[in-house]
C-alpha cells in the first residue's frame, strides 16, 4: 500500500490562496483591487468567500479587526500593490496595538522586476515588520499554503495582532503545487504552575486593599466565565482599560470603579493609587500606560498568556503565564473567603455608584444647545440595551463615553487606545454587523473622525447593513484642543467649516437626521434606531466643560 500523498495541482497560485483562506474558515474579504493582485479577486469569484469591495484600504483592515475582535478568527483584508499596500498601514498598525486578529494579502510587483524602478514596486515586508506580529513575502508557488497558514497562525495566536503576506504578481498568476494545509484550533495551553498560583493566593489572603485591572485579553469569550467566578469568590474590586469594556457583570458591578485610560484622575486610578496589590488579568501596556497608575507602592502580579513586556513602572512580583481561565479557576478554587473591603476602598466605590445614579436621574435634565456631552450619553444608554453592539472612534466624545456608558456583554462595546485611531468606528461597525447581521450595531465618532472614513457610507448603503451612526458635531478636532489649551493656553489646527450631515448620509442613500433641539435628541435617536439599515444622526455638542475631564471631575459639579 502506497504512503505517497497526492499533490494537488493548481491553474494558478491565486486559487491556491484562495483555497487556503477557506480551509481557515473565512467568511468575507475586504479589499479593493489592482493589476498586481487581481487574480486572487478573480479566484474569489469560484470559491465560498464573500468578496466585499471597500472605498479606502485601511477601512478594509478596520472590517477585518471588527471581525477578529469579534470572533477571535483573523479577518482578511485584500489589497494591490504599492499604495494599495501603503494605505493599509494605518489599520494594521491599529489592530496590532488592539490585538485584534487580522491577516492582509498585498500584491507585489514580480520577482523578476523586484530590483528595478517599476511601477508601484516598494518593499512591503520592510513597512510593515514593525507594525505586524509576521510580515513575509511568499518566494515559490510551493509555499503558498504554508505561509499563508502562518499568518493566520501569528495573528491569532498569543496576543492577537496583525500579519501580512506578500504575494508577487507571477506567484498568483502562474500555475502551482501543492496541498492546503488543515487549519488546526490555536493550541491550547495549561493554567500556570500551581505553586505559583498558590503565592498569589496568599499575596491576596494578606493584602489589605488589593485591585484586579482587566486588560484587553481578559474579556475573551473564553475567559469571562472563569473571571466572572473569580470576582464573585473574591469580592475584589476591579477596574479595567477601555479595551475590556464590558467583561465586569451586573453581579460585580458594585465593586467596578469604572474604565481607565488617557486622563489618570478616575475613581479606578484612586483604587489603583491605594492599592497594596494590583492583579493584572490580560493586561498590556499598550493599553494604559503603567506610569499613569503605578504609583510603585504596590505589588504586581500578572495573569496572562505572554509574559509581561517588562518596563520602569511595570515590573511584576509575580507571573502566572498560560491559560487564562484555567489560571483564573484554579486561583478561584485557593480563595478562602472574600475580601472585606476597607473604609477608603468603601468610600471610592460609593463614590462611583452615586456618581452613577447622579447621570441616571439628571443627566437628562441638561437642557443647553448645543447639547452637553453627559446628556448625549444618557440618551446613548436608553438605546445601547445588550442586543446592541457599539463602536466607538477616537475624540473627545470618546472618554465621555468610555467613563460614563456602561456595558455588561464582553466584546459589546469596540473602543480603543492602542493607536487612538480616528475614523475606526464607521468601518467597525461594518464589520461587526457582517459577524451578527441579526444584532443592531450603533457606531459613533466626532465630525472630524468621520470624514476620515465616512466613504464607507456607500459600503454600508451596498450591504444594506443595519447600523446607526452618530456624529458629535463641534467643527473641531476636540481632544486635541483641550490638551493644546491646557499646554500652551491658545489653539492651533484643530478647527475646520461645518458640513450638511444629514444631506451628506442621503446623498449616499442612507437615512439621515439632524437633532435641531436639546428637546429632539431622545425621539430622534429613536426613530434613528428604528430605521432598518444605515442611518445617520448630527448631534451638536457642547464640549464647554471638556477641560474638567483632566481634573477630578465629579458629576455634581455640572448635574
Amino acid at each position: 500500500m502506497s504512503n505517497e500523498r497526492h499533490t494537488q495541482m493548481w491553474a494558478h497560485g491565486a486559487d491556491m490562496v484562495v483555497g487556503q483562506l477557506e480551509a481557515q474558515g473565512v467568511k468575507h474579504v475586504f479589499g479593493i483591487p489592482g493589476a498586481k493582485i487581481d487574480k486572487v479577486f478573480d479566484s474569489l469569484l469560484d470559491s465560498s468567500i464573500e468578496l466585499i469591495p471597500v472605498r479606502h484600504e485601511a477601512n478594509a483592515a478596520f472590517m477585518a479587526a471588527a471581525v477578529g475582535r469579534i470572533t477571535g478568527k483573523a479577518g482578511v483584508a485584500l489589497v494591490t500593490s504599492g499604495p494599495g499596500c501603503s494605505n493599509l498601514i494605518t489599520g494594521m498598525a491599529t489592530a496590532n496595538s488592539e490585538g485584534d486578529p487580522v491577516v492582509a494579502l498585498g500584491g507585489a510587483v514580480k520577482r523578476a522586476d523586484k530590483a528595478k524602478l517599476v511601477h508601484q514596486s516598494m518593499d512591503t515586508v520592510a513597512m510593515f515588520q514593525p507594525v505586524t506580529k509576521y510580515s513575509v513575502e511568499i518566494s515559490s508557488p510551493d509555499a503558498i499554503s504554508e505561509v499563508v497558514s502562518n499568518a493566520f497562525r501569528a495573528a491569532e495566536q498569543g496576543r492577537p495582532g496583525s500579519a501580512f503576506v506578500s504575494i508577487p504578481q507571477d506567484i498568483s498568476d502562474q500555475p502551482a503545487s501543492g496541498n492546503i494545509l488543515p487549519s488546526n484550533a490555536v493550541p491550547q495551553l495549561g493554567s500556570a504552575p500551581d505553586k505559583m498560583i498558590d503565592e498569589v493566593a496568599k499575596l491576596i489572603a494578606g493584602a489589605k486593599n488589593p485591585v484586579f485591572l482587566l486588560g484587553l485579553m481578559a474579556s475573551r469569550e473564553e475567559n469571562i466565565a472563569a473571571l466572572h467566578h473569580l470576582l464573585e469568590k473574591t469580592h475584589i474590586p476591579v477596574t479595567s482599560t477601555y479595551q475590556a469594556a464590558g467583561a465586569v457583570n451586573q453581579e460585580h458591578f458594585t465593586r467596578f470603579a469604572g474604565r481607565v485610560g488617557l486622563f489618570n484622575n478616575q475613581a479606578g486610578d484612586r483604587l489603583l493609587h491605594l492599592a497594596d496589590l494590583v492583579i493584572c488579568i490580560g493586561y498590556s501596556p499598550v493599553e494604559y500606560e503603567p506610569a499613569m497608575w503605578n504609583t510603585g507602592d504596590a505589588k504586581l502580579v500578572h495573569i496572562d498568556v505572554l509574559p509581561a513586556y517588562e518596563e520602569r513602572n511595570y515590573s511584576p512580583s509575580v507571573e502566572l503565564i498560560g491559560d487564562i481561565a484555567s489560571t483564573l479557576d484554579k486561583l478561584a478554587h485557593k480563595i478562602a473567603e472574600p475580601l472585606v473591603l476597607s473604609p477608603r476602598a468603601s468610600e471610592i466605590l460609593i463614590d462611583r455608584r452615586n456618581q452613577r445614579e447622579l447621570l441616571s436621574r439628571k443627566g437628562a435634565q441638561l437642557n443647553q444647545f448645543a447639547i452637553h456631552p453627559l446628556r448625549i450619553v444618557r440618551a446613548m444608554q436608553d438605546i445601547v440595551n445588550n442586543d446592541v453592539t457599539l463602536t466607538v472612534d477616537m475624540g473627545s466624545f470618546h472618554i465621555w463615553i468610555a467613563r460614563y456608558l456602561y456595558s455588561f456583554r464582553a466584546r459589546q462595546v469596540m473602543i480603543s487606545n492602542g493607536q487612538q485611531t480616528m475614523g475606526v468606528a464607521l468601518p467597525w461597525a461594518i464589520g461587526a454587523w457582517l459577524v451578527n447581521p441579526g444584532r443592531k450595531v450603533v457606531s459613533v465618532s466626532g465630525d472630524g473622525g468621520f470624514l476620515q472614513s465616512s466613504m464607507e457610507l456607500e459600503t454600508a448603503v451596498r450591504l444594506g447593513a443595519n447600523i446607526l451612526h452618530i456624529i458629535w458635531v463641534d467643527n473641531a478636532y476636540n481632544m486635541v484642543a483641550i490638551q493644546e489649551e491646557k499646554k500652551y493656553q491658545r489653539l492651533s489646527g484643530v478647527n475646520f467649516g461645518p458640513v450638511d450631515f444629514k444631506a451628506y448620509a442621503e446623498s449616499f442613500g442612507a437615512k439621515g437626521f439632524a437633532v435641531e433641539s436639546t428637546a429632539a435628541l431622545e425621539p430622534t435617536l429613536r426613530a434613528a434606531m428604528d430605521t432598518q439599515g444605515p442611518a445617520v444622526v448630527a448631534i451638536p455638542v457642547d464640549y464647554s466643560d471638556n477641560p474638567l475631564l483632566m481634573g477630578q471631575l465629579h458629576l455634581s459639579q455640572i448635574l
